[in-house]
């Protein structure tokens, strides 16, 4: 079965299909909000008229580009273009002003070449327990999770403890607009009815790294002197 599957993936007209969905979510992934799954439900129309499997690899290769996609703004204007990309503006953009942007460019792709191939086979081989384990979540382990969550932002905070707790407290706050889960209750919408809903992650996540990187723009927008470096060394060799 397995060597049936392979032989229907590697056709030359699926594996073209393969590297117009890749290519197009890379496209995707780069726009700072435009994310993943938009980007998976702006490709499913044309999907419609396929065949099963052309269709389903098609959704696959945007999905994985978009996902390396987001770490190319992020590397390049410290704005994620998908949530996933979040962690990479803490190196990625560190590279980038020290002219090192082809190299940061390179570690992404050849990790996430790695790391998709590694999910995969992780996901083929321990799929049901994943799912099994999936179904005894409740209150409990989502609130361990929660504590875990905020224990990482002391971890990465360093010598700013102050700051992280700060940030900590805002996504805390953010948290609480909406209606309440148990008395129905609508908390800090202010009689707007778009926010009965809460707020949502991504666009709050997206949101707030591309201010950040704004006010650092307006800050420098009077300096005179501007150097262009040309992007180098983008295989990491070491």
């Amino acid at each position: 079965m397995l060597l049936e599957v392979l032989g229907s993936v590697f056709n030359i007209q699926i594996t073209l299909f393969i590297i117009l969905g890749v290519f197009t979510g890379i496209c995707i992934g780069a726009l700072p909000g435009l994310t993943a799954t938009m980007g998976v439900a702006l490709v499913l129309p044309l999907t419609f008229g396929m065949d099963a499997i052309p269709g389903i690899l098609l959704l696959i290769g945007v999905y994985v580009g978009a996902i390396y996609g987001g770490s190319i703004s992020a590397i390049l204007l410290r704005t994620p273009g998908t949530p996933a990309a979040a962690a990479t503006v803490l190196d990625g953009y560190e590279f980038s002003k020290r002219g090192e942007s082809g190299r940061a460019l390179g570690i992404s792709t050849v990790s996430s070449f790695i790391g998709g191939v590694v999910s995969v086979i992780a996901l083929w081989l321990i799929s049901p327990q994943l799912a099994k384990l999936a179904l005894r979540f409740s209150a409990p382990e989502f609130f361990l999770l929660a504590v875990f969550g905020l224990s990482i932002i002391a971890s990465i905070s360093g010598n700013s403890l102050a700051k992280g707790v700060l940030c900590g407290a805002l996504g805390i706050s953010l948290s609480f607009i909406g209606i309440d889960s148990i008395t129905g209750y609508p908390r800090f919408v202010f009689n707007n009815v778009n926010l009965l809903s809460g707020m949502s992650f991504i666009p709050v996540m997206i949101g707030l790294f591309a201010m950040s990187q704004a006010f650092t723009t307006i800050e420098t927008i009077f300096t005179p002197d501007q150097v262009t470096q040309k992007i180098t060394k983008v295989w990491p060799t070491r």
